[in-house]
């Protein structure tokens, strides 16, 4: 083991496999029934993912613009650590760190789900030792299955970059293939024709439990517990910086770039469209070929799967298997590069111990970073899925923290060097307030829009996080010092 530099190997295919990955996880499957029905409706969803998608390709001109500036990887830390000073690059590090991490062991314990809903009788994993924490049955077979994976994942990362993107850029294919398919099939079916997606704007479901009692008919939802239409598209849109984060993650891999920066604003856009087309389509879908769709979210029932059995019989369960599979493995493949490079890059520039900079002489790959991610991802399957749920919500603050810092450096590089449009600095601007109004609907209860902000559980891990990163920094650094600020 030595310290070296990373290799030029990624050609734009892989990059665009990096971005679209991680983009989409288990949460484009998953959600429309625990979120996305529920909390916005099928038309509050398809709003709120459209403005989302479109706020992100703003935001995605600043990367586009602060990439051939500073082509290392680090990507929004780097940035704000050449505009901003250091105390600033490691609070958008640290942010970083949690929005990217946290999406690997989150990832993880989906394979389980998918296991069990693929399997009519649900108990294929459980087996061995089990307990509970916050709720949720972990059992042995889950959590072998599971960690067996991120260990192949991460094995992959570290033996090369170019074979891990081979690999992404097979999965995400995949993905795409499995979700148009399902979408063309919902077009032509006679059982998907747009008469069932009442509630439009979807529920409230503390009223519909405490009315679900008395009501015998399904249309009932639509008249008992509905939101109002800007709850509806909030309840959604403040997530964006979650659903889409992954876009981002591109900068990261800034230093193995094989061709020309100039293609980075079309890879994120692409990147980013195709990432609305899977969340908006995989959400109408499960509500167009399912009347009882509100019964269902009620249950807990996972939506989608049964929307493709509906529409497609066995083969639409084969296409939710393969396409949610595919989603998972790589986001937990793009999300390990994107942390591993991210910590890396932290390292070398003395935010973190020296042994996360260390590049392996055979595969030029941060190696030792790479192991720690692992080791930390590890936690998912033995922590369980509703525990890790806590943290999740910390991914959005960190992609908005992430996207803040970015605009606002080329605010600062764009006077600096004088070579900016007035388009782009519009753009920029127009980025720092929607990454700050994120933030806000985040964090800070508004009242008459519920689902929208943080819960209990998810602050609490947001004042240890922040507590964490302090502690650590004070160690690391002289942080008072006059060289630091």
């Amino acid at each position: 083991m030595e310290s070296g530099q990373l290799k030029r190997r990624l050609n734009p295919m892989h990059v665009w496999a990096l971005a679209f990955g991680c983009v989409i996880g288990w949460g484009s499957f998953i959600n429309p029934g625990k979120k996305f029905l529920p909390n916005s409706g099928v038309a509050g969803t398809a709003i709120a993912m459209a403005l989302g998608a479109l706020v992100m390709i703003i935001i995605a001109f600043s990367y586009a613009y602060m990439v051939p500036k500073y082509p290392k990887a680090g990507g929004e830390f780097t940035f704000t650590k050449n505009c901003f000073g250091k105390n600033m690059a490691f609070v958008c590090g640290w942010f970083l760190v949690v929005a990217y991490l946290t999406n690997v062991p989150m990832n993880s314990t989906a394979i389980g789900l998918i296991v069990d809903g693929l399997d009519g009788k649900a108990d294929i994993l459980k087996f061995g030792f089990h307990y509970t924490i916050a709720g949720f049955d972990i059992y042995m077979g889950e959590m072998l299955l599971a960690s067996a994976i991120l260990l192949l994942f991460g094995y992959l990362n570290i033996i090369g970059v170019k074979k891990a993107a081979s690999v992404q850029m097979v999965l995400s294919s995949l993905l795409v293939v499995c979700v148009f398919t399902l979408a063309i099939s919902a077009v032509f079916s006679a059982k998907a024709k747009g008469i069932n997606m009442e509630p439009i704007w979807g529920f409230d479901k503390a009223k519909a439990i405490q009315a679900q009692a008395g009501m015998s008919e399904i249309n009932s939802f639509a008249h008992t517990g509905t939101k109002g239409i800007l709850s509806a598209v909030l309840a959604t849109f403040a997530i964006a910086p979650w659903a889409y984060v992954g876009f981002d993650a591109i900068p990261q891999a800034a230093e193995e770039f094989n061709f020309s920066f100039k293609k980075v604003s079309v890879i994120m856009i692409v990147a980013i469209l195709f990432g609305c087309f899977v969340y908006t389509s995989n959400n109408t879908v499960a509500a167009a070929a399912l009347q009882n769709w509100p019964e269902r979210v009620m249950a807990g029932d996972w939506v989608l799967l049964i929307a493709a059995e509906e529409l497609l019989g066995t083969f639409g369960k084969v296409l939710i298997g393969v396409g949610v599979s595919c989603a998972v493995l790589s986001g937990i493949m793009g999300f390990y590069l994107a942390s591993s490079r991210l910590m890396y890059s932290m390292s070398r520039d003395g935010y973190l111990p020296k042994w996360f900079g260390q590049v392996d002489a055979k595969y030029n790959t941060p190696k030792n970073a790479m192991i720690f991610c692992m080791i930390v991802s590890l936690s998912g399957p033995i922590l369980g899925r509703e525990a890790l749920g806590w943290f999740v919500d910390m991914s959005a603050i960190g992609a908005s923290i992430g996207y803040f810092f970015t605009c606002a450096s080329t605010l600062v590089t764009a006077k600096k060097f004088g070579d900016a449009s007035g388009f782009l600095k519009g753009m920029a601007v127009t980025g720092v307030v929607f990454s700050l109004a994120f933030m806000i609907l985040q964090l800070i209860p508004i009242p008459g829009l519920s689902g929208v902000h943080f819960g209990k559980e998810s602050y609490i891990m947001l004042i240890i996080w922040v507590l964490i990163g302090l502690i650590f920094y004070a160690k690391e650094h002289k942080f008072f010092t006059s060289a630091d600020r």
